[in-house]
């Protein structure tokens, strides 16, 4: 199965995940989901990630959500640079989320981080996806 923005997908993978109340998630493993993946477990949305390889198989990313008092940790969750529209922010132009009660996820000249170590670093970057 071929997929075009894999990113896109394992957001759609945590959100259906998440609505069905699942403890896990699976999918394929890439250096940009473990650095998403990295950022998600530091600022506490998810209780982490180990790599899965099976004998034959892709290696793969399981991942644990978290909940709170029965609802997920993880509201919403969702992809704002596209294949189609790539979207980039310098630091000045970003705004908090939610009233700084989420994140936005960032791809940076410094690596993938949060909006707050971007901030921290003074780098802008192509924002990923939004978080809350």
């Amino acid at each position: 199965m071929m997929i075009n923005d894999p990113l896109s997908d394992m957001i759609a993978r945590i959100k259906n995940a998440a609505t069905r109340k699942r403890s896990k998630v699976l999918t394929p493993a890439s250096r940009l989901r473990q650095r998403v993946l990295d950022v998600l477990q530091d600022e506490g949305y998810i209780r982490g990630y180990s790599l899965v390889q099976n004998p034959g198989e892709f290696p793969q990313f399981e991942i644990e959500l978290k909940y709170f008092d029965g609802q997920p940790v993880i509201a919403e969750i969702a992809r704002v640079s596209k294949p189609g529209r790539r979207v980039y922010s310098a630091i000045s132009d970003l705004k908090p989320i939610k009233n700084g009660l989420g994140i936005s996820i960032l791809s940076t000249s410094k690596g993938v981080m949060s909006d707050a170590a971007a901030r921290d670093a003074n780098v802008g970057g192509e924002v990923l996806c939004r978080v809350y």
